[in-house]
């Protein structure tokens, strides 16, 4: 299997996806003759032509309009939001359209749409260019939200968004773009939106997580099993909504110990839903308080300060000794 980088599987999927589906078509602002900001709509435009790879003026109300008048019309289109502080530009159109036309028309007609951005912090970006809007997003009724945290999952999970019948917001975490390289089939492969994954086996305490901030969890995991003799198990959310309660909950009643991990601000987030529905479903199965390592409540620092706003490993492992000893 050849060794990718999350921006080349995800471009594998998007070409993939047009060479068997006339109907599949990409816009967005520079998607075509510049191939995007992160080169991640590279060779596009060459292959498929300017009617499938469509370069949109600097408007992401219409870029998401558009793109809902072509999921109505029956085409299967993917747009792309420059950055993910950008998308909020597009909030009326989905909000108002895209995840409603299922009930709207009590289910006459979907919106088989995905809408692609670059999340998250990491790269020294300024503003606008880091956010974490992911509860936003998981918040609304009629949208599925999906957050991959590698290439081959980031390949799997973007071609099923796009084979989805209903609109998916597709976050891709920019600060692992290039970060690393893994396998990637090269037959074409789907994995099923609202399945979380066991990232690695534990049975002392649970610590779960998604997108970049996987990679603290995951080296968190190896320094509490190395230096502490802690065996934690780490889940990969991958979507948070749906979100996988199922795995969480049968993680976290074997273990009796959580840790939330995730850059997004702490007030309202999807780890205060996480820790709901472990209360409400395996409380009695907790032998300690759940911790949560997130973001700060306040907007993303400039670069200068970004990395103390971010979690990383060390601020995962205090969280999870405080956990095990309490």
């Amino acid at each position: 299997m050849p060794q990718m980088t999350m921006v080349q599987a995800i471009n594998l999927a998007m070409k993939e996806a047009m060479r068997e589906d006339p109907n599949v078509v990409v816009l967005g602002q520079d998607v075509g003759q510049d191939e995007g900001v992160f080169r991640v709509t590279e060779g596009l435009l060459k292959e498929f032509g300017p009617d499938r790879c469509i370069d949109t003026p600097l408007a992401e109300a219409a870029i998401a309009g558009g793109t809902i008048g072509m999921a109505l019309a029956g085409m299967k289109p993917i747009c792309e939001m420059q950055f993910d502080g950008f998308s909020y530009q597009s909030l009326h159109q989905i909000e108002g359209h895209a995840r409603r036309f299922r009930n709207r028309t009590r289910g006459r007609l979907s919106v088989p749409m995905v809408m692609r951005f670059p999340y998250g912090g990491g790269i020294r970006a300024i503003e606008h260019h880091s956010e974490a809007p992911e509860a936003t997003y998981a918040h609304w009724a009629g949208l599925k939200v999906v957050l991959p945290s590698s290439p081959r999952n980031a390949r799997a999970l973007l071609r099923a968004a796009i084979l989805d019948p209903d609109p998916v917001i597709y976050m891709e975490p920019k600060a692992i773009y290039r970060a690393f390289r893994e396998e990637v089939p090269e037959a074409p492969e789907t994995m099923p939106i609202g399945k979380a994954r066991i990232a690695r086996a534990g049975k002392d305490m649970t610590i779960i997580s998604y997108a970049a901030s996987l990679r603290a969890a995951l080296e968190a995991a190896e320094t509490l099993e190395d230096e502490h003799r802690i065996d934690a198990e780490v889940i990969d959310l991958l979507s948070v909504s749906p979100l996988d309660s199922d795995t969480i909950n049968a993680s976290v009643r074997k273990t009796g110990r959580a840790v939330i991990v995730h850059e997004a601000p702490r007030h309202c987030s999807v780890s205060g839903e996480i820790v709901a529905r472990i209360v409400e479903e395996s409380l009695l199965y907790l032998e300690a308080p759940i911790k949560r390592v997130t973001g700060f409540d306040t907007a993303i620092p400039f670069f200068a300060n970004e990395l103390t706003y971010i979690p990383d490993a060390g601020r995962v492992v205090k969280a999870a000794l405080e956990t095990a000893r309490f």
